[in-house]
This record gives C-alpha cells, sequence and structure tokens, in this order.
C-alpha cells in the first residue's frame, strides 16, 4: 500500500521562507515523478513544481510560472523523500500544499497535469500573512 505524508506547512510572514517535505512509501521511489500541487479555498488545485523520476545521477524539474525563482524542489532517493523550498513568500502562495507521484517511469517525466498523479497525500497548510 502507498502512502505519501507531507509535513512542514505552517504560518509565515510574507517574505519569510518555509520548506515543505514530503515521504513517499511502499513504491520504488527511484521511477516515480514526484510533484506539489496547492489549492487555495474556492479554486482548483494547480501545479506548483515537480522533479522527474530519477536513478540519482540525472533529474529535471519544472516549475509554475508563479513560483519559478522563488520555489525549489529536491528528492533523495536514499530517503524517499522531496522536498519544496519556498523563499520570498508572498500572501497569494496561501493554500494547502500536496505532494503526488507519478508514474512509474521509465524515461525521465515532469508532469504538470494534476490527472497523470496516481497517489496523494493528505496536504499541509501553509499560510503567509501580510
Amino acid at each position: 500500500q502507498v502512502h505519501v505524508v507531507e509535513s512542514g506547512g505552517g504560518w509565515v510572514q510574507a517574505g519569510g521562507s518555509l520548506t515543505l517535505s514530503c515521504v513517499a512509501s511502499g513504491l520504488t521511489f527511484n521511477n516515480y515523478a514526484m510533484g506539489w500541487f496547492r489549492q487555495a479555498p474556492g479554486k482548483e488545485r494547480q501545479f506548483v513544481a515537480v522533479i522527474s523520476n530519477s536513478d540519482g545521477s540525472v533529474w529535471y524539474g519544472d516549475y509554475a510560472d508563479s513560483v519559478r525563482g522563488r520555489f525549489s524542489i529536491a528528492r533523495d532517493n536514499a530517503k524517499n523523500t522531496v522536498t519544496l523550498q519556498m523563499r520570498s513568500l508572498k500572501p497569494e502562495d496561501t493554500a494547502a500544499y500536496y505532494c503526488a507521484a507519478a508514474g512509474p517511469y521509465g524515461s525521465h517525466r515532469t508532469p504538470s497535469d494534476r490527472d497523470q498523479y496516481k497517489y496523494w497525500g493528505q496536504g499541509t497548510q501553509v499560510t503567509v500573512s501580510s
């Protein structure tokens, strides 16, 4: 059984930083692209960032335009963990953040469509005050 668990959410003032973590178990982690999505009240869940499946030597990342240059995604295959480092946070970044796994893949993939993600965590809340 696959489990995806996020942590690290919280409250922060605008301009501050937070790092979210996600641990996935019950799957061959290397073969899955790992993505972060967010959902604000009354809005659809939207893509934030993705890191490709990786054998540990090469991986690729992609970001939504709204977070590019401020957020950074990384993975540690030895720990089945993906992190999202968020800097220069803005009130509009306030949302529930979800970690998700897409795959399994052979070649490197960086899906941004939430329908391509098979396994989801329960989410962690990030609140940015102005």
